[in-house]
């Protein structure tokens, strides 16, 4: 039985933090608009290390995650109905280790594997017609107002009967409204969204796979960028999210409501004409239930215009 209740906090721990994985994003200029048929591919790494606060929701202390993602994206733009919009999608891959101290014993934990992919559409509502290339050198970029849709379905590895899985067997889907405010040189962003869950019909459990729903999660998030000539600028980053409380076989656990906020920066520095480097870092600055973390990311992007050059 105690070996089964060490099991179970631990699910708890490592599922708190694949789920803190999505509603961490720090993502400057996510509605600025790209000419029509802009496409590009994004390998990054993101190394994530710290604790995980959870608030007396189960008896597990002294709680350290270390851990890696690795990330493939692909980007591309359109129009839709006149205006600016691109779709993208991502496959994430991450290898942890994850320890703490369970009811008196410490407990460690390895593991690798596919995490959940990530799909988002943005569509552009003001100030961003869909435009070619030799328009969008003519367009004076002011305000710009769109909302996007990001979905992540249940394709990271998962079986019900491991204790330790990187995949969170349910839907997410997150709907967002994003504006953005150019002047000269700098770029105001502030996005806000609603993350909604379904429910993993199979979450572990130690007698057995039971079903956990979540609330839904509100996420905001604010960036201010500098541009020091084209394409090479950085930005201070914040967000801030709330909700997300947790049940277990319809009984609620209040403890585990989220109360967070990270803050950090970010920089974009062109290499080439198709190619760029984006490096971030950001820390946790408030947790009432869930990760802590300090997060380094390094980015590398190569884009074209239909096919490339």
């Amino acid at each position: 039985m105690r070996r089964a209740l060490r099991d179970a906090w631990m699910a708890v721990f490592l599922a708190c933090s694949v789920v803190l994985l999505h509603a961490q994003d720090l993502a400057p200029r996510a509605y600025v608009i790209t000419p029509l048929h802009s496409n590009a591919v994004t390998l990054t790494y993101g190394f994530y290390s710290g604790s995980l606060i959870l608030n007396g929701a189960v008896p597990v202390t002294g709680t350290i995650g270390t851990y890696s993602v690795p990330v493939f994206t692909y980007y591309h733009s359109f129009g839709l109905l006149g205006r600016s919009a691109n779709i993208s999608a991502s496959i994430p891959y991450a290898i942890g280790t994850f320890e703490g101290d369970v009811i008196g014993s410490d407990t460690q934990i390895y593991r690798s594997g596919l995490l959940d992919m990530t799909f988002r559409l943005s569509v552009n509502l003001k100030g961003g017609p869909a435009m070619h290339v030799s328009e969008m050198s003519e367009w004076v970029e002011k305000s710009l107002m769109g909302v996007s849709v990001k979905v992540v379905p249940p394709t990271g590895q998962y079986d019900p009967n491991r204790l330790i899985n990187w995949g969170s067997n349910r839907w997410s889907v997150k709907p967002e409204f994003g504006y953005s405010r150019r002047r000269k040189r700098m770029v105001l962003d502030g996005y806000a969204g609603l993350w909604l869950f379904t429910k993993n019909q199979q979450s572990y459990s130690p007698t057995g796979p039971q079903p956990q729903t979540q609330n839904p999660m509100g996420s905001f998030e604010g960036h201010l960028s500098y541009d020091l000539k084209p394409r090479l600028w950085f930005s201070l980053d914040g967000n801030f999210w709330i909700g997300g409380e947790a049940s277990l076989n319809g009984v609620d656990n209040p403890a585990t409501r989220q109360t967070s906020s990270r803050l950090g920066v970010s920089a974009s520095v062109p290499l080439s004409k198709h190619q760029s480097v984006k490096v971030s870092y950001s820390n946790d600055i408030y947790t009432r239930f869930g990760g802590a973390y300090r997060n380094v990311s390094a980015a590398w992007q190569y884009s074209w215009l239909g096919r490339p050059q």
